[in-house]
Formats: C-alpha cells, structure tokens, sequence
C-alpha cells in the first residue's frame, strides 16, 4: 500500500437539496377531449383574477423561500407550456402566468438518494491564489428520486501540505437549461446553460434528451489543450434512457454553457471512456473498457467518432479478476500517463489501482500496481452499494495525486498519493 493521505471531510446524500424541475404532462389530445395539459391551463384561465392571487399566494407561502428567483421560474415554465400548446399569453397577468407555470413545475431533491463518483479539474479561474495553491472544480454524480443521475458541481482550493477547502454551497440550486423546450426532444447534440446569476456550486446538470432521461452517469472530467494552447474542458459520461446506454460527451469552455453531444463509433456503445488530456502523435487518444472485462487504447482523428482500439490491459491480480477499468482521465507525469484503475475481485468488491504508460506510445506498460492502492475499509464498506471506492478523476498537485473518490455509491471521500511513493509501487 502507497503513503496516501485521507481526508476527514466527506460529502454526503442531502434531501434538502432541491430544485424547481419541468412537470411533463401529455400535450397532445388523445380523442376528441383535450389533452391533459390543455385542460389545466383552461381551468387557470377561467379562474377570475382574485382566485388566481389567492392560490398563487398559497403556492408562494410553500416554496418561494426555498428556491432562487421562483416567479421568473413560473414565468418561464408558463411560456414554455404555451408554446408547446399554441396559446397567446401576452394579455395575462404576471399572476396568472405564474400559476399556470407553477402547475407544470415540481420540487425535485436531485441529491437525495446519493452522491457519488467525483472527477476534479483546475479550474477556470486562477486568480487571487497563494502560492501552491489552486482552484478546483468537483464533478459529482449525484442521484434523486427514480434513481436518476445528474451532475452537480463543487468549488475549491487546494493548499499546500495537503489542504482542501470547498466553496461553500448556495442556499438555492438551479439547474441549467436549454435555451428551448423543442431542444428537449432532440437527439443529437444540445447545449445548455447556467443562468447568469447562479455560482457554479449551485447548478446541476439533469438529463435533457430522450437518450438520457434515466441519467447523466459517472462524468469523467478533464482540462484538454488544443494544439494552438488553449485550453477546453471535456469529459465523457454514459447516457441512460432505462433501457439502453450510449457514451457521451460534455464540452465547455467557461463553465457556463455546456455542450453535450452523443459519441458515435462503435467504441460509443460501452461505457467509462477516459480521454487523454492532449493529442499523442496527431490523434486524440481515449482508454476504455469495450468488452466489460479488459482495457482498450483507442484513437481516432475526431473527437466524437470513436471505433475499436487495442487491448491494452487484462486483468491479472486477484483484486481486479472479474474486470478493469480506467478511473478517469490519464494523468501527465514526467515519468509517462498514469492511468488509474478500478479492479472488481472476490465477493465484488471494487479496489483502485494504478497503471504507468509510455508518453510518447500509450500502447506500451510500463508499470502496474500489484496491490491496490484504495480499497474500502471496514468502515466504509456500507452504503447503497457495499465495497466500492471510485473515483472518475484525479489531479496532479504538486509532488502528489489529489484523489476524490466515491464510497459504496453513497458519499465522497478525498486523498493525496504520494507520486513518488505511487511509482515505486509499480511493477
């Protein structure tokens, strides 16, 4: 086992963590009657204009204290419906808007069951740091009501001597949104955007077209650097819609619209695709796991399009005989890419290890940990999926590896690797 370093600081499932989520309703009639949605708009608009004050009124008394700018929500929501519906809204009253808006919203507590699977990047900001010091940004997975999955952000800094301080949480969350509602129906490529008055720590990204009504799962995030220096934000995650899986991928250059566009190829079909964080040789590189036992390297000449690689890894040790998998982006040392592993053993129990390969020929291991360098211990073993750690990314901070990872699909946990320590493990 390598000198690591566990933090104290957990982050955990939190019900009260909620926002104002579309309430979707049938728009089209079935028969000769109206459809369901049309009949609750009617019913508001026969409502005279006191009636409307008073249940609007009531509605304000329960949520208006517990979400961010919840009029404008209503508002919003309202002229959504009535596009969709082919209904004038102009002459009505901001009250009535907002009420028929309030009809077709719902509260949804989107970290209420669990919060899991964390990937770190610097962040866009660098500004006003102390020496050694940086800004980060968390990826989390957080999971709701229906077991669906979305992705929720956090801040921090990481100090010297292994300091971690996260930005602390807005009192409301938002959830970014597609600029419209006909954006929710497609199946290619959609962007979304944070609202310009909402921190990074309190938005979240739900699942906004049919391919991923069921979860944004498991988002590996990285910084990539373009061959002209710039830098974009990118990370793959897997798509569920219930049924089946696709892998994604997730663009941004400021955190505040985010591009999510559908992989193809047929690598695209499996999921946890780790993507180097620059070119190698002219081609964009990826790891994956495309049979669901062994590890792939993969390159294309498009970001998007992804075919099959070649075998990189199987597994050999007890702790990873069942299957491997990358663990999230890999990583640039001096000494070549350090690509983190999960191994699923005995009785399924997940284990992280760490793999080193060549920097200018990824296709060529270097080095494997023998022994895991996390597995879970005996008091963190419980949870909403006994004996897993996990982590979707890690980052390079000075001399050591800062390591988020997921406890048991239930809470986030943190570590610093000594690299040096970590490489003389490998074998």
């Amino acid at each position: 086992m390598q000198a690591i370093q566990t933090l104290p600081l957990r982050l955990t499932a939190d019900p009260s963590r909620v926002v104002v989520r579309p309430f979707h309703l049938g728009w089209q009639a079935t028969s000769a009657a109206p459809s369901r949605s049309r009949r609750i708009v009617d019913a508001v608009l026969a409502l005279d204009e006191q009636t409307v004050a008073d249940e609007l009124a009531l509605v304000m008394r329960d949520f208006e204290a517990r979400h961010w700018q919840t009029q404008k929500v209503f508002i919003t929501r309202c002229d959504e419906v009535a596009a969709m519906l082919e209904l004038d809204t102009c002459l009505l009253s901001a009250a009535r808007r907002q009420l028929i808006g309030a009809y077709f919203c719902h509260e949804y507590s989107y970290a209420a069951a669990a919060l899991m699977n964390p990937s770190v990047v610097p962040h866009v900001d660098q500004s006003g740091l102390e020496k050694d010091s940086v800004r980060i940004v968390l990826s989390l997975r957080a999971v709701g009501e229906g077991h669906i999955s979305s992705v929720a952000f956090r801040e921090g800094i990481l100090g010297s001597k292994g300091k971690l301080q996260l930005a602390p949480q807005p009192p409301f969350a938002t959830a970014a949104d597609a600029q419209s509602p006909e954006d929710r129906l497609q199946e290619g490529p959609v962007c979304v955007y944070r609202h310009a008055d909402s921190t990074l720590s309190g938005t979240v990204l739900f699942p906004i077209t049919p391919a991923q009504t069921n979860g944004l799962e498991d988002l590996r995030l990285l910084r990539f650097e373009h061959e002209d220096g710039s830098y974009e934000w990118l990370g793959t995650y897997t798509a569920y819609n219930g049924r089946e899986i696709r892998s994604e991928l997730l663009s941004t250059r400021d955190f505040r619209s985010f591009h999510l566009t559908p992989l193809t190829g047929r690598a695209a079909r499996n999921k946890g695709m780790g993507l180097f964080p620059r070119k190698i040789g002219g081609r964009y590189m990826m790891i994956g796991r495309q049979d669901g036992e062994n590890l792939y390297l993969i390159a294309s000449d498009s970001l998007t399009h992804w075919d099959e690689g070649t075998l990189l890894l199987a597994p050999r040790y007890s702790w990873e005989l069942l299957q491997i998998g990358n663990c999230g982006a890999p990583i640039e040392l001096d000494e070549g890419w350090l690509v983190l592993t999960h191994g699923v053993g005995a009785m399924r129990k997940y284990s992280i290890g760490a793999v080193l390969l060549d920097k200018t020929d990824p296709s060529r291991v270097l080095g494997r940990t023998a022994t895991p360098i996390l597995a879970a211990s005996e008091e963190d073993r419980e949870g909403y999926v006994p004996n897993v750690v996990y982590t979707c990314g890690a980052l390079r901070h000075g001399n050591s590896i800062f390591m988020p990872y997921g406890i048991a699909d239930s809470a986030v946990a943190f570590a610093f690797i000594r690299i040096p320590d970590l490489l003389a493990s490998l074998s």
